[in-house]
Parts: C-alpha cells; sequence; structure tokens
C-alpha cells in the first residue's frame, strides 16, 4: 500500500457499483496515476446461519462506502511468527470481500484488461491484505487488478453433512461474477480476464480452468508453483470424521457450527499435523497430498484436474504455468548433518520411492546429488508437490496454448530458489515490507523487469514473450540473475516422476 503523508492532494476517486458507491484513495506515483479500492464485499459476512452456506450475494447501501482500508481476512490471527510472504489478518466478519486496483477509476470507457488474483497459503491461511499484492505496477501497464478472498480451511473446504460442498471454491466463482458484473465501472474489461495465483492460488486457477462450470468468468490463466487440491470425497471424510472425533460433535453442519471458529481452526491443524515425526509428515504430504483444498465432489468437480484438462476443458485459454528451481527444498537444510552420510538412494526409498524410479531420478539430478542428500531429498519433496505438476499439466494440454517456466534465481539470504521468492519479482514490489527478509538484500531489479514485464504481457495481450510448449513440448523459459532465456527441456529433472 501507498503512503497516506505522499499521495497527491486531488479528490478522493469514487466508483458506482451495483451495490452502492465506494470511494477509494489514490496512490503515489504521479508519473502513472492509480487508485486503490479496498474490502469491497462481493458477498455477504459468511457467520451465523451462512457460516457454512455458499456465498450470498452482498446487500446494497446507500451512502458511498468507504474502501480506504483493507477488509476482514478469513484468516484468523497470526498464523505462524514468521512467513515468507506478509499477510496480516484484519479482524471482523464480512471476510469475502476484493481490492481494486486500476489507472481509470469511473471510467467505464477505459476497457482494461483485468488481473484477478488468488492468494496462497496451502488452502487453510493467507491473506489478500499483504503488501505485496498490490497492483500499483499492473496499474502503470494499463491493468486493472482484483485479488480475492475466499474461506480457508474446513470452513471453505471441508466436507460438511448438511452444506455444500467445496465452499471455497464457491467463493472463487462468486468473486469472478462480481468482476464480471462490477469491472466496467472500474474502468476494466470483463471480457479480458487472466485469472493467477501461487501456491495454492496456482492451484486454485487450475482447478478454475479445468472446471466446466467456470469457464465463461475468464479468458487467461497465470499458475505460479501450483499446488493443487483435488482432495478425494475418501479423503474428504476421513479428515473430517477426525475433526468430528477431536472435537466431539457430530460430523454434521450443526455439530460443526457448535464450535467457536477458533476452536476449530486449532483442531484443524491438529488433524493436519497428525503423524507426529518430519519423517512421516513429508511422506504424508508425498503420498496423501494435501488435507484441505478443492474436493472432487461430482458437483463442481467431476474429476482430477489433470484429467478434466487432459479432456479438453479450458483447452481455449491461453496458460502460463511454472515453477521455481526449489520450492521447498530449504525444509531439509536443518537435517543436513544428519543425512550427511546416508546415501541419497536410501532417503529416496525411505520416502517410498521405488528402486527404478530411484536410478532415474538420480541420473536426471546429479548436480542436486552432488550438494548432499539433504539437497536431493528437499529437491525431491519440490518436484512432487510443485514441479512435476508443471510438466504434467503442460503436456495434459496438448495444443493448447500453454507456456512454462522456471524461476531460477536463488534468494542470497536463504541460498535457494525457495517457494514464494517470485511473488514480489511478479508484483514488481521489491521495495516492500519484507522482500528483503527473503530475498537477501538488494534483489536484482532486471529479474522483477523481466518476469513482470512477461506477466503484464501476457494480461494485455495473451503473450508472456517466448516459445510455446504447446509448439515445442519442454520449452521453457529460465529467468535468472544472467537474463532470462528459453531452453529446450526445462523440466527434465522430473522426467522419471511422470
Amino acid at each position: 500500500m501507498t503512503n497516506p503523508a505522499s499521495r497527491p492532494a486531488r479528490e478522493a476517486p469514487v466508483v458506482d457499483t451495483t451495490a452502492g458507491a465506494v470511494r477509494g484513495l489514490w496512490g503515489d506515483n504521479p508519473e502513472a496515476p492509480s487508485a486503490a479500492f479496498l474490502g469491497i464485499p462481493f458477498a455477504q459476512p459468511p457467520t451465523g446461519e451462512l457460516r457454512f452456506a455458499a456465498p450470498v450475494p452482498v446487500e446494497p447501501w446507500t451512502a458511498i462506502r468507504d474502501a480506504t482500508s483493507f477488509g476482514a481476512t478469513p484468516q484468523r490471527g497470526p498464523v505462524a511468527e514468521v512467513t515468507l510472504i506478509p499477510e496480516p489478518s484484519v479482524p471482523g466478519d464480512s471476510t469475502l470481500n476484493v481490492n481494486v486496483f486500476t489507472p481509470r477509476p469511473g471510467d467505464t470507457a477505459a476497457r482494461l484488461p483485468v488481473l484477478v488474483y488468488i492468494h496462497g497459503g496451502g488452502y487453510v491461511s493467507g491473506s489478500p491484505a499483504s503488501p505485496w499484492y498490490d497492483g500499483e505496477s499492473f496499474a502503470r501497464d494499463g491493468v486493472v487488478t482484483v485479488v480475492v478472498s475466499y474461506r480457508l480451511g474446513f470452513d471453505g473446504f471441508g466436507l460438511i453433512d448438511g452444506a455444500p460442498s467445496n465452499r471455497g471454491v464457491r467463493d472463487w466463482l462468486a468473486a469472478l461474477e462480481w468482476v464480471q458484473r462490477e469491472i466496467t465501472a472500474f474502468g476494466g474489461d470483463p471480457d479480458a480476464v487472466t485469472i493467477a495465483g501461487q501456491s495454492a492460488g496456482g492451484g486454485a486457477v487450475l482447478t478454475l480452468l479445468g472446471m466446466p462450470a467456470a469457464q465463461h468468468l475468464f479468458q487467461r490463466v497465470w499458475a505460479l508453483s501450483p499446488a493443487l487440491g483435488d482432495v478425494s470425497l475418501a479423503r474428504a471424510e476421513n479428515v473430517a470424521a477426525q475433526l468430528a472425533e477431536l472435537a466431539g460433535v457430530p460430523a454434521t453442519r450443526d455439530g460443526f457450527a457448535s464450535l467457536d471458529p477458533d476452536v476449530l481452526i486449532g483442531l484443524q491443524q491438529e488433524v493436519s499435523e497428525r503423524g507426529g515425526t518430519r519423517l512421516s509428515s513429508i511422506r504424508g504430504l508425498l503420498a496423501d497430498g494435501l488435507p484441505w483444498g478443492p474436493m472432487i465432489d461430482g458437483d463442481l468437480l467431476l474429476t482430477t484436474t489433470p484429467e478434466s484438462i487432459a479432456s479438453g476443458v479450458g483447452a481455449d485459454k491461453a496458460l502460463v504455468i511454472g515453477s521455481t528451481d526449489d520450492e521447498f527444498t530449504m525444509i531439509t537444510d536443518d537435517a543436513r548433518t544428519k543425512l550427511r552420510f546416508v546415501p541419497a538412494a536410501v532417503a529416496l526409498g525411505a520416502l517410498g520411492m521405488d528402486r527404478h524410479t530411484r536410478r532415474g531420478y538420480l541420473a536426471d539430478n546429479a548436480e542436486q546429488h552432488r550438494l548432499g542428500t539433504a539437497a536431493l531429498l528437499g529437491r525431491y519433496v519440490s518436484d512432487t508437490v510443485f514441479r512435476r505438476g508443471v510438466a504434467r499439466i503442460a503436456a495434459a494440454r496438448a495444443a493448447a496454448p500453454t507456456w512454462a517456466y522456471r524461476f531460477s534465481w536463488a534468494s542470497t539470504r536463504i541460498g535457494w530458489a525457495c517457494h514464494c521468492i517470485d511473488v514480489p519479482f511478479w508484483f514488481d514490489v521489491l521495495d516492500r515490507d519484507r522482500v528483503d527478509a527473503l530475498t537477501g538484500e538488494s534483489p536484482p531489479p532486471s529479474l522483477a523487469y523481466a518476469l513482470h514485464g512477461a506477466a503484464s504481457s501476457f494480461v494485455r495481450a495473451g503473450d508472456p514473450g517466448w516459445a510455446s510448449w504447446s509448439e515445442e513440448p519442454g520449452r521453457t523459459r529460465v529467468f535468472d540473475i544472467t537474463g532470462p532465456e528459453t531452453i529446450a527441456d526445462g523440466y527434465a529433472s522430473v522426467r522419471a516422476l511422470l
């Protein structure tokens, strides 16, 4: 967000929506003026009788509504003392809201391209109020940005007898429907919408890409480090039963509604952490995936996202998909000493990899292997949870327009091209709070120029600027300090896992 003391002295922007007028605030870039409208509700507060309901349209208001501060967030309280992306929690009940950043507020004839961003957080955390999710840089490029909130964890994705499934997914759909109705008033074009997200947000936009019910709501997709949910009905039933058992309530809508939201969040965390040791937690993640997230419910989601995409759903949409090189490699850093004398093949076997796959994977990751068993295991977790999915989705798209990339620049503080490190470059917000805590001092502006420029080009024109995977399978753009380059087989390291 911008500094109020530095904003130009001009009349606050006001935009009329179908529910009522909203007053925003101007940014502090006099060369490229843009306005922000924060915390605009797209649905009624999901509390009381609406707690486990599908999103309900917002009630209209008469007076001009203040939209100069972030709305309440579904994330409640601090998730951790330190997170990779600063994503503050904002108290309050009206948690289903959007933040809009636009260079042309109120100009219904502008018809600028629109970027809708969905935050990550493993489907259990994250906040649209992050200073990194500021659309000012995209507004400078003539793009209207919308950042959306959605219900998290069990409230958003848990299976509840007597409640609609996939409530968090329904929130995404409701937010996108809001964009269709309202974005013209903010200078945007509802027929030129790109959806984008990182981590769980990347999984969200792929889920929407493969969802027949969402096809009319967007034209393009950019998935950063996508983490798919695709939770099976059996797994959803199992974790709901565990949660009900821990809480001592029936696994019904009334039973779960009797629990205080904070208590439910604590029990949800307990279910997620069952298994005890770091090794068992990693093995559970690799074998079963995330416990919370979009569920194959037979209604909105008829099959897994890769299967739906392979069947041709979303083939008319352009897609950019990619990952960082070492998403989760740092999670094994503290085990380097313990793993120093453990052969990598043995360690991979302990995580469930068969002997044939081990041979191929070690051959394809010889450079990482030389860094030690801890680094190799971290790469394997990164590949399994994130990077393998990039290659699978790109291949499943066949001839549909698809571009792949890798973000390879390593943090000078952490030592890896780790999870989330690409986000401030993608948004071109290297000067924002706590960026250097992730990237290290003086992150390279040239890299932000290249990655943000590709994103802006894709949103505006449908082409990020390099050869597509759909035309040359394996073709991948690599973003690094040496400058972006396109290579022939950018995801060779995951070949044995496909």
